[in-house]
């Protein structure tokens, strides 16, 4: 594969728009890499530090990132780049990774991912603030319908009851879905994989110091936690948003971003196929109908400011 291909360049303009569904399909392979980090993340934290596993993930995944930049001789982001690339490494590699690694001490991991359903919401509302994205009233409508469906399945799972560690789950879904916009705003001119790379070249030296200290004291873990900690340094933290940054950047953040209402579900299939947990029906209820929120909101207009 080619430089310009791996970096779409910032002079080069497209032939043609891309076609509408591009978005949409970087945006699920990305969610189906998602689907796995918080179960990975559960197995995780069972025998590492929730602050380790947080921080850890990403000093490990800058590695291949900043081995990317050099033999790819990456551009720097520019000025107007800057500042979005610095807030998804504030959101999307430090924030939400230790954020969610504190709340998987106590919540289980099917349920907290459904309750990750809010993060399209959150991340179309920072696409509003920050990425000149004006989402119509009925997106909004589509938007708010989906968070109440996964809000309720979460509440349904639980029985009724929150713990507190959703708490730190409504901390990841704000720093999750700023990182995610601020990053899609970065990739349409810098590539969704530059913008990652630079996001985790950037945080490596802030956690470095941090995660050496937590590992000299740490007992080396199972092969099962390794394994685990590896998926979510190379997929959830590197390889993943090559194509979300991707995906957000060519079919628009906050459309684009419903697509991430799938990833609960995602996960609780995951869990059954791979751990052998037992899914309900309602589960695939649930999934039904936010497919037709996705299918709804896509429909919706999604203006961008001149």
């Amino acid at each position: 594969m080619s430089r310009s291909a791996l970096y779409p360049s910032a002079q080069t303009a497209p032939a043609a728009p891309p076609p509408v569904w591009e978005g949409y399909g970087y945006g699920f392979l990305g969610v189906l890499v998602f689907s796995l980090t918080l179960p990975m993340t559960h197995l995780a934290v069972a025998e590492l530090a929730p602050l380790l596993v947080g921080l850890g993930r990403a000093l490990v995944a800058a590695v291949p990132a900043v081995v990317l930049l050099v033999v790819t001789r990456s551009r720097r982001p520019n000025r107007q780049e800057w500042p979005g690339v610095i807030l998804a490494a504030l959101g999307i590699v430090v924030g939400w990774p230790l954020a969610s690694s504190l709340a998987m001490q106590t919540v289980p991991s099917a349920q907290g991912a459904v309750f990750n359903g809010l993060l399209p919401l959150s991340t179309a509302a920072f696409a509003a603030l920050r990425s000149g994205e004006r989402p119509s009233a009925s997106f909004w409508a589509w938007a708010v319908a989906g968070a109440v469906l996964v809000t309720a399945f979460a509440l349904r799972q639980g029985n009724g009851t929150l713990s507190t560690g959703y708490l730190w789950l409504l901390l990841a879904v704000v720093l999750g879905g700023m990182g995610y916009a601020e990053g899609g705003r970065a990739a349409r001119t810098l590539g969704g994989s530059r913008t990652i790379c630079w996001a985790l070249a950037i945080s490596a030296p802030v956690v470095a110091a941090p995660v050496g200290w937590m590992a000299v004291q740490a007992h080396w873990p199972s092969a099962t936690v390794v394994s685990a900690c590896a998926y979510l340094a190379f997929g959830s933290m590197f390889l993943g948003f090559f194509a979300w940054y991707r995906g957000l950047a060519v079919g628009g953040i906050a459309r684009v971003g419903q697509v991430q209402l799938l990833q609960p579900f995602l996960t609780v299939v995951a869990a059954a196929l791979l751990f052998g947990e037992a899914v309900e029906a309602s589960t695939f209820v649930f999934a039904l109908a936010v497919i037709a929120v996705i299918a709804g909101g896509r429909r919706a207009i999604v203006r961008t400011k001149k």
